[in-house]
């Protein structure tokens, strides 16, 4: 058969055109494009690992700056703490001063007046007592008829009055 004898020389010339399309596309492929590739790989890896430990730093550095920032704020807020004491301290001082100051000008007050009110409680009584003496020399005089002093009169509302 005419078939079977071409095919051993078919089969030869197949193989040959295969090994050499495999043969060139690997020196295309493996020796041209796949060093490009792979450079482009570690490039970008190499790339990748240099932003990752630049974010690092970055976050290790924001960390850092976080701290001093919150010792800063907690120092801040213990000197806010004992401004705001010493000022409550001073008002309360303050205060207490202007209490004793208006407390004892109220007391001089009280005083004052209490001695107002003495004084003119002694002249109220005093007016009292002369009205009386004069009343009661002048109701003698008109019931009975007897002449009293004045001196006589007084005496006699003081003890009256007095008691």
């Amino acid at each position: 058969m005419p078939q079977i004898e071409q095919l051993a020389a078919t089969w030869a010339s197949q193989l040959f055109w295969l090994a050499l399309t495999f043969g060139i596309a690997f020196l295309i492929v493996g020796r041209g494009m796949v060093p490009k590739v792979q450079g482009t790989i570690d490039a970008r890896d190499a790339s990748v690992a240099a932003d990752l430990a630049a974010a690092e730093a970055a976050r290790a550095d924001a960390d850092a700056q976080e701290e001093r920032w919150r010792a800063n704020e907690n120092a801040a807020r213990e000197q806010a703490r004992q401004t705001i004491a010493a000022a409550r301290a001073r008002s309360q001082a303050a205060s207490e001063a202007t209490l004793a100051s208006a407390g004892s000008a109220a007391a001089e007050q009280v005083a004052a007046a209490e001695a107002r009110i003495a004084s003119a409680s002694q002249a109220a009584m005093a007016e009292i007592e002369s009205v009386a003496a004069d009343a009661a020399q002048a109701i003698v005089a008109r019931l009975s008829g007897v002449s009293v002093t004045p001196a006589e009169a007084q005496q006699a509302a003081k003890a009256v009055l007095h008691g």
